[in-house]
Parts: structure tokens; sequence; C-alpha cells
């Protein structure tokens, strides 16, 4: 068992630093680019939206999330543009799933961002259609002051955001699933659970989605990467989560924050069905 045990400490270790090295990127050019980014949607046209904000939702980590709902907050977005972006989110998860099986979650990311477009605009039409109410522009979000020096850059984004903040949970919740599914296909013949009762899975990874929380998702990733669960039920789970990019939705406005989370609900248990019926 201590064999296992370091086995699987090295492997979240090599993981962290993955995701590390990862996160400083994007973070780096989401610097760069962050004013670029505000100046490009107040002269882009509504329609392009939905794609814009899928795009910006598929980039690993928080930050999608976190700009979208910056971007909604000053009535730059639609509330279908907003919750279809956070069905490409895929939070600090995504730098995981590229760490242990990149090939897969390009192809998982590709496939979120699609659905995100489609998904964005079918929202909006339901929201007009049904004079469903949302809380466009009902308050401005506090910006990030600007950089001010390289060590400005380390002790805040670095340090206080990156390993603070995301990194060190992220090894956890990495260890912990990875201890979780060890024990559990040596003592709980998981396997043969999961074979039997996969729909089951499919459901539990819906509700598990709603948690607006980095870290839960990991035992789904962790699932796939071990061939235990099909690629239907990592979708349904990866639709509904949105990583951290809820919480300043929350604190923005609840009741947009459950509406999204309904509407995200509904689209994850349908596309994975539709995914898991066809074998997928």
């Amino acid at each position: 068992m201590t064999e296992k045990i370091i086995k699987i400490l090295i492997e979240t270790i090599q993981i962290t630093l993955l995701v590390a090295v990862m996160m400083i990127v994007v973070d780096i050019i989401n610097v760069l680019t962050k004013q670029k980014m505000e100046t490009f949607f107040k002269n882009a046209r509504k329609s392009k939206q939905y794609i814009l904000t899928s795009l910006i939702g598929t980039v690993p980590g928080c930050i999608g999330g976190f700009t979208n709902v910056s971007l909604y907050m000053h009535g730059m977005i639609s509330f279908g543009a907003l919750a279809g972006s956070m069905i490409a989110v895929s939070g600090d998860e995504a730098f995981v799933m590229l760490a242990m099986f990149p090939k897969d979650a390009i192809i998982l990311f590709a496939v979120l961002f699609i659905i995100g477009i489609f998904s964005g605009w079918i929202i909006d039409i339901i929201i007009r259609r049904f004079k469903i109410h949302t809380c466009d522009n009902c308050k401005e979000m506090v910006v990030h002051q600007k950089e001010k020096s390289i060590s400005h850059y380390i002790k805040d984004h670095i340090y206080g955001h990156i390993i603070k903040k995301h990194l060190l949970k992220t090894a956890l919740w990495t260890f912990g699933a990875l201890i979780v599914v060890e024990i559990a296909l040596n003592y709980l013949h998981l396997e043969q659970f999961t074979s039997n009762y996969m729909i089951l899975f499919l459901f539990v990874g819906a509700l598990v989605g709603l948690i607006p929380e980095s870290g839960p998702h990991l035992i789904f990733v962790t699932l796939f990467a071990q061939g235990l669960i099909p690629f239907s039920v990592l979708l349904t789970s990866s639709i509904v989560q949105d990583g951290h990019g809820m919480l300043p939705m929350l604190s923005y406005s609840f009741e947009d924050s459950v509406k999204l989370k309904v509407f995200n609900f509904a689209i994850g248990i349908v596309i994975g069905l539709l995914f898991f019926a066809v074998g997928l």
C-alpha cells in the first residue's frame, strides 16, 4: 500500500508541475490581452458573441469563466452567451486533463466549444420567447488594477492567485481523486460497478457538476483516465460544471446563476444521453 501511495504522490507532483506551467502561461496571455479583449467586444457585432465567448471559455483554468462573467456584468454579452460559454469552461480541471490525456482533452474542448455556441444561441431564443427575466448590466465589476512591475505580477498573480488559490487545491484534489479511485479499484470492485451502472454515473456526473468549485469534477477525470467511464459521462460532467467561474456570478446575481445552472444541467443530460446512446 505504501508503494502505491508513493506512486500516486509522484504522479500528483508531475501533474501539478505541468498544471503550474500551463496556468502561468495562460495567465500571462490574459494579462497581455485583457484590455484588447474588452475593446474587441465593444466593437464586435452581437451575432459573433456566441463564438467569441465560447472560445474564451475553452481557455484552460478559471480565467475564461471570470472574463465572460465580467463581460456579462458590463452588459457586453447576453445571458445565453454567458450560459453557452460556461458550457465550454472546464476550470482548473482542464490543465489536469491536458496532463493526463492530452488528445482526448483537446477533442473534449472542441466538442464543448461547439455545444457552447449553439446552446448560447438556443438559450437566448428561449429567454426571449418565454420572456424570462435576466439581470443584464445590474452593476459593474471591480476591475483588477494594472500591472505595476514584475515583482507585483509574481506576488499577486503567480503566488497570490495561481499558487495560493488554485495550485494547492488542484494538487490536493488530484491526489485525493487518485487515492479514491485506487482504493475503489482494489477493494470496492469499481470496475465492475461502473460497467453495470454506467448510466447512473452520467446522472451523478451532472449533479456533481452543479457544485461551483474546481475539484469534485476531478473524480470523473480520473475515472476516464483509468478507462472506467466513457466519454459521454465525462462530457456530461464537463458541460454542467464550470470550475470557479460561477463564484463571481453568484455574488453578482444568485437568480441568474440558478437559471444558468438549470439550463446547463438540462443540456448536459440531453447531450450526454445522446453520446451515450451512440456508444461514446
